[in-house]
């Protein structure tokens, strides 16, 4: 793939600028003056009802000698416009293009340097499957709290069989739609600690489509099913997973969104390279968990990173 010239600029996110990338929006921190040299580059890739805005693991991931980049995907944060379905795809395969157009782009910058990329959540999904399923120009793979599959797995258990059917009828069509309270948790207004801008992650929820259920849900299956990532994989989740409600008083102490105990079953079939570790006390996206989980987590990640890049 051809890498056009990128015509940078400021980003929302003091401190970083962003550039536009086919349907996508490649975003850079801007490096200071007393940064070391980077020994790597490391790419994330954001969630459903998600975007980035996670500028301290990027300065975290400097400090540690990493230049850190990330893609907000066609029709998501950045990316998004009226009368975007946001998130929508029908195939995981929807936004492989964007992976593989920020993956080059960063190769291009960075041509001596290896390139991993740190994927969230169904981002997980969706990068887990690219670097299977292509010759995908990565050197490591980081799956934080990988969808491969929900925290209530009884929801709308009854009416599985449906959903290839409305999805084949009714891409768009919603088939469930419910608030967000792990969003309202983090949300700095709310007593949480981060900052984030509410119409790119929404704590009302982000309505589930039929056609996006689908395509998770067939992605999936061939997760179940076992890939051969020829890569090295670090997965990294929660020691437990929880309901998504205001109730729960580990909100902020467990995985409110996917099941843990399916990502640890499942990881160390991905390839031949997998490290798998769980971090007590951790929410959804690793990253935001409270700073002395969070410090665990970039020790651990960071550390396997030095060793296989």
């Amino acid at each position: 793939m051809s890498v056009p010239s990128l015509a940078w600029k400021s980003d929302v996110l003091t401190g970083f600028e962003t550039a536009p990338l086919g349907d996508a929006t490649l975003v850079r921190r801007v490096g200071g003056p007393s940064d070391p040299d980077p020994r790597g580059v490391i790419v994330h890739v954001h969630g459903y009802n998600d975007y980035f805005f996670h500028a301290h693991v990027a300065h975290e991931a400097a400090a540690r000698g990493y230049a850190y980049y990330a893609v907000d995907c066609a029709r998501v944060g950045r990316s998004w416009a009226q009368p975007q379905i946001p998130h929508y795809m029908r195939s995981v395969r929807d936004f492989w293009p964007d992976l593989e157009a920020a993956v080059t782009a960063v190769r291009s910058l960075h041509p001596k340097l290896p390139v991993s990329m740190h994927a969230h959540s169904t981002g997980g999904l969706v990068a887990a499957l690219w670097a299977a399923e292509t010759s995908a120009p990565l050197d490591a793979l980081v799956l934080n709290s990988p969808y491969f599959a929900d925290a209530s797995p009884t929801r709308g258990s009854r009416t599985a069989w449906l959903v290839p059917l409305i999805a084949s009828l009714a891409p768009t069509l919603t088939v469930h739609h419910s608030p967000s309270h792990y969003a309202q948790y983090l949300r700095s207004d709310e007593g949480g600690a981060w900052d984030f801008d509410t119409s790119w992650k929404r704590p009302e929820g982000l309505p589930v489509r039929a056609g996006w259920l689908y395509a998770a849900r067939s992605a999936q299956a061939r997760i179940r099913a076992g890939l051969t990532l020829p890569i090295p994989v670090f997965v990294g989740c929660s020691a437990t997973s929880g309901p998504d409600s205001p109730t729960n008083p580990r909100l902020g102490r467990q995985d409110t969104i996917v099941d843990v105990e399916a990502i640890r079953e499942l990881s160390p079939h991905l390839g031949a390279h997998v490290t798998v570790e769980t971090f007590a006390d951790a929410v959804h996206d690793l990253t935001l968990s409270m700073p002395a989980v969070r410090a665990r987590y970039f020790e651990a990640m960071f550390s396997w990173l030095d060793t296989v890049t």
